[in-house]
């Protein structure tokens, strides 16, 4: 470990000064319940902001020191009356040094400069909302240090590291700069997933964590960087996974998914091989192999036994229900079901894991939804599926098309074809926006079923749209 007189150490291992005034403000709340009401209040005005508990503990922690300016406009509507600096915040052009550099004619950074990962989280977040705004997926995930396949970014800026170029003979130590490189394409990856599914995204992600990997193998002064690096390639590994996983690439995601454990148990991060092992399930029951789902599930619940989140116990409880379904064991299945709910109802707490972000109870009604149609229960699945779509945040683009997909089949599968269409003609309506390779796949599944009940009012629409958009290249 470096010494802190140690004149090699990055300027960016000096601990940040605590946020207390915008700690102040989150009161009785948990970090996952404010975040959850900073999406709510960007949606009231329109901006679009992946909030979540890791964001949240890094502003009060005093690592990020100004906000972007999406988030700034937020927080404003949130706290009408109060600056910036009321909330605790440095202003914009001491923290970015514009200003003082200017004054004093100093040069600007050289390209291998350890900033502070707050000037590099103001800059890089707007760049990535303007690009959401105007070139889609493909181009956020080709700015902010994921460069597009064919250019040659600099292998000595942070940037350049995380776009799997090789680092130059003289770079720094990989500090925290680097770490928190990882950290926010991950958060990238998992956006620009919720909003627009895995397609078109999966290739470009591969690079980032070639990089991640290569960071690991530079190797870190501070213990406290390399398991940052650990857990933020592991989860990389895991979000890649999860672009092939819905892209139908299911030996891919295996890879990656072994990728992710492995990292773990080096680390001996029981945290990332929950995680792992989580995903592992949720595969294995896509690919039909349900026993090796139920095993996976439980290695996962006894990797988090002595974590204190109980809604990752619950979602580890829902996959375990999943294989249990697939192998039509229905007793196995309900004490499965019965654990996730008892879990769930516990409520959230700061213990969970940022990645859970999306478990609500909209996916806990989905999920169980999938289980129930997986044993032949098809009103009772209808029945789920309705909730999940009702529960659903909007934000979540891809799981509103997964889930009325899931009804659009629960309803065929029962006899109701004219609301099947229905649902299912809102799911084409989604598919611009959406790349899901399971949606499309469930979606030809109700087309199958509906085929015979043509003549059913809404069906013939449905199943004509069906077959221009499945005729299109993916």
């Amino acid at each position: 470990m470096t010494s802190p007189a140690d004149p090699s150490a990055s300027v960016t291992d000096v601990l940040p000064r605590p946020n207390t005034a915008f700690r102040q403000l989150r009161g009785r709340l948990s970090p996952g319940e404010f975040a959850a009401a900073v999406r709510r209040a960007a949606r009231e005005i329109g901006e679009q902001v992946s909030c979540d508990a890791r964001y949240v503990g890094r502003v009060e922690a005093g690592e990020i020191r100004c906000p972007n300016y999406a988030y700034e406009r937020v927080f404003r509507h949130m706290f009408p009356g109060l600056t910036p600096a009321d909330m605790g915040f440095a202003p914009r052009e001491r923290v970015r040094g514009r200003g003082a550099r200017a004054q004093a004619g100093t040069a600007p950074p050289a390209p291998d400069d350890h900033r502070d990962p707050s000037i590099q989280s103001c800059e890089e977040s707007d760049v990535l909302r303007r690009a959401f705004m105007t070139g889609g997926p493909a181009a956020a995930l080709g700015i902010a240090g994921l460069a597009p396949l064919g250019t040659a970014p600099d292998p000595r800026s942070t940037a350049g590291r995380l776009s799997g170029a090789a680092p130059s003979k003289g770079a720094r130590q990989v500090g925290r700069a680097e770490a928190a490189a990882v950290e926010d394409a991950v958060r990238r990856i998992r956006l620009l997933d919720d909003r627009h599914g895995a397609e078109g995204i999966y290739r470009r992600a591969a690079q980032p964590l070639r990089a991640a990997y290569a960071l690991l193998d530079a190797g870190a002064h501070r213990q406290s960087v390399t398991d940052r690096l650990h857990a933020g390639a592991g989860e990389l590994a895991i979000s890649v996974g999860w672009l092939a996983h819905d892209s139908g690439r299911f030996g891919d995601a295996r890879s990656h998914y072994a990728e992710a454990l492995a990292t773990a148990r080096v680390a001996g991060d029981p945290a990332l091989e929950a995680h792992a092992f989580c995903n592992t399930a949720f595969l294995a029951r896509d690919a039909g192999r349900p026993r090796e789902a139920v095993r996976a599930a439980q290695a996962a619940q006894h990797a988090a036994k002595h974590l204190s989140s109980r809604r990752l116990q619950s979602l580890l409880a829902l996959r375990e229900a999943g294989g249990w379904a697939g192998l039509g064991d229905r007793a196995g299945c309900e004490e499965a079901l019965l654990r996730a709910h008892r879990l769930f109802a516990r409520g959230p707490s700061d213990a969970d894991p940022e990645w859970m972000s999306f478990y609500g109870e909209a996916e806990l009604a989905g999920l169980e939804a999938q289980c129930w149609s997986a044993l032949g229960e098809h009103g009772r699945a209808t029945e789920h599926a309705r909730r999940a779509v009702a529960l659903q945040e909007p934000h979540f683009t891809r799981n509103t098309a997964l889930y009325t997909a899931e009804l659009a089949g629960d309803l065929a599968d029962s006899g109701a074809p004219d609301e099947a269409a229905a649902a299912g003609l809102r799911v084409l309506g989604l598919l611009d926006e959406v790349g899901s390779a399971r949606i499309r796949s469930m979606l030809a599944g109700t087309a199958r079923t509906l085929r015979s009940r043509r003549r059913t009012p809404g069906v013939a629409d449905f199943l004509d749209r069906h077959a221009t958009v499945a005729a299109r290249p993916a």
